[in-house]
């Protein structure tokens, strides 16, 4: 494994002597532009191993995506080959249907400590709830970025991360804004603590979610990649473009059917991907 191949992967070709926020943020936009969010080798008949030697083939050699496992563990080598102090947090997240954080952690996420500041690094949420630049660790503080107001709030030990949501305006609609059911324009995203994990904590989670026929990866072929404007994301046939902040406090969103032959094409055009086996979406 070699920084330089991770770099010419993401397009990084700025200084790095510095382990400092400016260059985590910049080493961080291009990581999620450039590696997508994605479960398609599950439903390409592939088994996702969580080796560190396995996860950068796939994502650096063979210019793939992965879900949070792999693109955060790809990340935390990345930037401790930088000299950051970075750890492991391990998550749970928000299922709204449910109305209920998982019972078990499902979900992974580092925390960089610059010069006695923390901040979470989450290269691994995709869609429309990915943050583009490293949040301060800080309870109740509002943090705007480009897809939204982010938040963390802190109780007795447990952080909960959320994001206010926007308004869509999506053209081929006779309603002009949509906003989903859920009450009140927060959306949870997920819970967790500071307590330090290993990728080998991750083992069970990665072979579970592999097998197990009733988590949305199973059901769901996802591909998500953010863009410089918004991100583009393709679940199934769906193809859906978002534009952030297209009018004050709206996003824009165009979404399309795809046939099978489309489906190939949109994973190589707009996601950079082309598949060794055949996708069933």
């Amino acid at each position: 494994m070699n920084i330089q191949e991770y770099f010419a992967r993401i397009s990084y070709n700025e200084s790095h002597k510095d382990a400092d926020l400016q260059t985590l943020t910049a080493i961080f936009q291009h990581h999620i532009q450039a590696i997508p969010f994605e479960n398609l080798s599950m439903h390409c008949g592939e088994t996702i191993n969580l080796d560190l030697q396995s996860t950068y083939d796939k994502i650096v050699r063979k210019k793939r995506g992965g879900w949070c496992l792999e693109s955060n563990h790809l990340l935390f080598w990345a930037l401790q080959e930088l000299g950051y102090d970075v750890c492991i947090l391990g998550g749970n997240s928000y299922k709204p249907a449910e109305r209920a954080y998982t019972a078990e952690i499902n979900h992974i996420l580092l925390k960089v400590v610059i010069k006695g500041t923390s901040y979470i690094v989450d290269a691994g949420f995709g869609g429309a709830y990915q943050a583009w630049q490293p949040l301060m660790l800080i309870s109740g503080k509002d943090q705007p970025q480009i897809p939204g107001i982010f938040r963390f709030m802190e109780d007795n030990g447990a952080w909960y991360f959320e994001k206010v949501k926007r308004k869509h305006y999506i053209p081929e609609q006779s309603v002009p804004f949509t906003d989903t059911p859920e009450l009140g324009n927060i959306r949870k995203i997920y819970t967790f603590t500071l307590e330090p994990r290993h990728i080998n904590d991750f083992q069970e989670l990665n072979t579970y979610l592999q097998v197990s026929p009733d988590n949305i990866l199973q059901k769901k072929s996802i591909c998500s990649l953010q863009t410089t404007e918004g991100l583009y994301a393709l679940v199934g046939w769906t193809f859906t473009e978002v534009k952030y902040n297209y009018m004050e406090d709206v996003d824009l969103v165009q979404i399309t059917t795809l046939t099978d032959e489309e489906v190939e094409k949109t994973l190589k055009d707009k996601f950079n991907i082309v598949l060794e086996n055949k996708l069933v979406p």
